[in-house]
């Protein structure tokens, strides 16, 4: 598979769950202290992420991994 297709898929997850959070991006980066930029980079797939980073996303947003990645596609 196509690795953008994989960061595209990831940041609309990513964007899907913090909206359903009624989360911003900048709230959202505030609780992991990432920049704003850098959320909104990870969100259109134009950026790759670690996974820790990936871990402390998901972690802010108290939700599972398993719940990110189960409907992502």
């Amino acid at each position: 598979m196509d690795k953008s297709i994989n960061l595209l898929r990831f940041g609309k997850r990513l964007k899907e769950i913090r909206q359903e959070q009624k989360l911003t991006q900048a709230q959202l980066a505030e609780k992991i202290s990432f920049s704003t930029n850098f959320i909104g980079m990870v969100e259109r797939g134009e950026r790759n992420t670690t996974i820790d980073k990936m871990f402390l996303i998901i972690n802010a947003l108290e939700i599972t991994p398993s719940y990110f990645f189960k409907t992502m596609e």
